[in-house]
């Protein structure tokens, strides 16, 4: 445990009707070196007041807790394990931010944009993001900025 890092994320719910869900809400987040950290209870990691209710329409909700040390988190596997009385989950994005003993902080924006239902396409319980590819290019371009994976602008 002494040589965990600290992992925040902090997640946005759509606002349309029926956007947030009571189901269970996993979280592995991975980085260029297939390593990888797994939050199988995500509100097991929540950091708001006592009652408060996870995941509803239009909440930012924030989590923190320690897991093992990766390199900066570049692929997000997102899952509903779609219990409960409503499954469906509309998310917005996840706002990844890491750090360690020894470790540089990392930021990462995965914008999932995403039902997790299956009963609204895309039919899927799972959205999986993956920016690996792109893990580079702000150092490339002599930049210290968070990776952004997925699209943060929508079609009006």
């Amino acid at each position: 445990m002494k040589n965990d890092c600290v992992y925040t994320l902090y997640v946005k719910t759509g606002w349309m009707m029926k956007a947030g869900t009571d189901s269970r809400i996993s979280v592995v987040l991975g980085d260029s070196f297939g390593r990888s950290v797994r939050i199988p209870e995500l509100r097991s990691w929540g950091l708001m007041p006592y009652a408060h209710d996870y995941f509803e329409r239009g909440n930012l909700d924030v989590f923190s807790g320690r897991g093992s040390c990766i390199g900066s988190p570049c692929r997000l596997n997102l899952t509903s394990d779609g219990s409960e009385w409503h499954h469906g989950w509309y998310c917005d994005y996840i706002e990844v931010t890491s750090t360690g003993p020894q470790q540089p902080c990392a930021q990462t924006v995965f914008y999932v944009d995403q039902w997790l239902a299956t009963d609204i396409p895309p039919f899927q319980l799972t959205a999986f993001r993956d920016g690996c590819y792109m893990r580079d290019e702000p150092r490339k371009r002599g930049r210290n900025v968070p990776l952004i994976v997925g699209n943060p602008e929508r079609p009006a």
